[in-house]
């Protein structure tokens, strides 16, 4: 269907008025410091103050942003930074010292933490040039564009994304900004706003991504699974041809978001990942939800939402589309509270707040407000992954020192994986014989065992190759048929759940030391 006449009346409305009309708190403009403070999940896991309490500098050119990160006392002291003007490729040279380690031509935020960087004045504007983050905790960018950033022609920066994290980054607050491209990979771009390697608590918030064939990923490859939780709310995602976002194995909460013309696919949830959808706005675009371009599924709960002028591809083995009548396939527990707007009022409510100056306005939470009461969930770090299963999460018992009584169903069945190193095959985890084994092609993957009828299982046994032991860290139990997390923990051994009728189990390795390599992966009725 589509919105009624007076929301697209508002849509086109003055600011002002707009205002009023929905429920927009404003701040102070023009904006010489962040304003508001970190929500969803970057509030979690200690929470996201950046560079609160610390100096303030000034910065209008990107040598002056690597001076100020190289200038402070420690790579953890605090610091804000106000940027003005254009960044580019002619101002923005790398600057060496012992708080940091920068690079030329792309803005690096590396091995770094506790900083804020946001646009003040008349704005700030990144042309070119990407904001890259590796290795870097507790950061903030507020109220900057980043725009037409390479990663091949020229010039080229930051791999293509306009903001781009990976190993070891967490606690990010992504808001008020305005990532856009011109053109798709063909025309040399690529993500515009990119998770992987372990980048987790992240929140993106009141931003425009437009314009590019590519919005943003959790997780480069389906062996990437330890990443997220990420929130994104009352974001626009505009003329893309696909990732709005791309969730490999990740939990997001998706909120009061605007879909508008998105070509190909939008939140394409794989891997086991899990997505919750509440009242967002896909308006004129194709295939806003499902799983896409693989066979291995991800995972949805979905509520408040408005299709307007959404069609749907037929399902296939690689396309699972969640519509035309999309129903939730799993549940996510959100530990943070929050507010919902009306889906009918997110494209004049988006429309008047998000992106780079527009004061940081935010939603007064008067539009159709709904209040969902927050879920249990944890205070500190968590397993990376969804918070969803059995209501206690069971504890692995010791490796075994004997092998267990019954058959061991996995012999005879079928296996496939995210991916395995060399010289290993899927085969290997199921053979019988712990002289062979399977490895991922990196340090974290995916083995599952799969029976071509529903068989009951209700334990696992993980045995580790010779020489290997202690490799594996932190894994989970997943139901491939329904999602649901049976189990997680550390450790190869014993692992018991309640007995679970399916088709396919994964064993999905999430943190790991060395290289883990599964000789057996066993599985048992009780």
């Amino acid at each position: 269907m589509r919105r009624p006449l007076a929301a697209r009346a508002l849509a086109t409305g003055a600011a002002a008025a707009l205002a009023a009309v929905i429920g927009v708190q404003a701040a102070a403009l023009p904006a010489q410091a962040a304003t508001g403070s970190a929500n969803g999940f970057a509030s979690q896991n200690g929470g996201t103050t950046g560079g609160a309490g610390g100096q303030t500098v000034r910065a209008t050119t990107g040598t002056a942003i690597h001076q100020a990160l190289c200038s402070r006392a420690s790579a953890a002291t605090p610091i804000v930074i106000e940027v003005s003007g254009t960044i580019d490729h002619g101002n923005t040279a790398k600057v060496s010292g012992d708080s940091c380690s920068t690079a030329a031509g792309v803005v690096e935020l590396k091995e770094i933490s506790n900083v804020t960087i946001v646009g003040v004045g008349s704005g700030a504007v990144f042309d070119q040039v990407g904001i890259h983050l590796r290795d870097a905790q507790n950061v903030i960018i507020q109220n900057v564009t980043v725009r037409n950033v390479k990663k091949s022609g020229s010039p080229t920066s930051n791999g293509g994304d306009a903001i781009g994290m990976e190993s070891g980054v967490s606690n990010v607050w992504v808001d008020h900004v305005t990532l856009e491209a011109s053109g798709g990979e063909s025309e040399g771009y690529d993500g515009l706003f990119d998770m992987k390697a372990g980048t987790r608590y992240v929140t993106l918030s009141y931003s425009i991504l437009r314009n590019s064939g590519r919005g943003g990923l959790v997780g480069s490859s389906d062996s990437d699974l330890a990443n997220g939780p990420v929130t994104y709310h009352h974001n626009l995602f505009q003329n893309l041809d696909s990732r709005a976002p791309l969730l490999r194995g990740a939990t997001a909460h998706v909120y009061n978001n605007h879909y508008l013309g998105i070509k190909e696919s939008g939140i394409n949830v794989r891997a086991g990942g899990r997505a919750k959808v509440d009242n967002n706005y896909f308006e004129d675009s194709k295939d806003v939800l499902g799983t896409f371009y693989t066979d291995l599924p991800g995972y949805w709960q979905v509520s408040g939402n408005v299709f307007d002028g959404v069609t749907w591809s037929a399902a296939g083995e690689d396309t699972r589309p969640a519509g035309p009548n999309p129903t939730s396939t799993t549940t996510v527990s959100i530990p943070y509270g929050y507010t919902l707007d009306g889906a009918s009022c997110v494209p004049a409510l988006v429309r008047a707040t998000a992106g780079a100056n527009t004061g940081n306005r935010v939603s007064d939470g008067s539009c159709s407000p709904q209040t969902p009461t927050p879920t249990a969930g944890p205070t500190a770090s968590p397993t990376p992954g969804p918070t969803v299963g059995p209501t206690a999460s069971p504890t692995p018992s010791p490796a075994p020192t004997s092998s267990p009584t019954g058959q061991n169903l996995s012999i005879g069945a079928g296996a496939d994986g995210s991916g395995k190193g060399g010289g290993t095959s899927y085969g290997n985890a199921i053979d019988g014989s712990t002289s062979t084994w399977w490895q991922p092609s990196g340090s974290t993957g995916r083995i599952s065992v799969k029976w071509e009828s529903a068989t009951t299982v209700g334990r696992v046994v993980v045995r580790e190759a010779s020489g290997s032991a202690g490799a594996i860290g932190s894994w989970r139990v997943v139901n491939n048929d329904t999602g649901a997390v049976l189990a997680t923990g550390t450790g190869a051994g014993t692992i018991r759940f309640a007995a679970t009728s399916l088709r396919k189990l994964n064993f999905e390795i999430l943190g790991s030391s060395g290289t883990p390599r599964v000789a057996e992966l066993e599985t048992y009725a009780g």
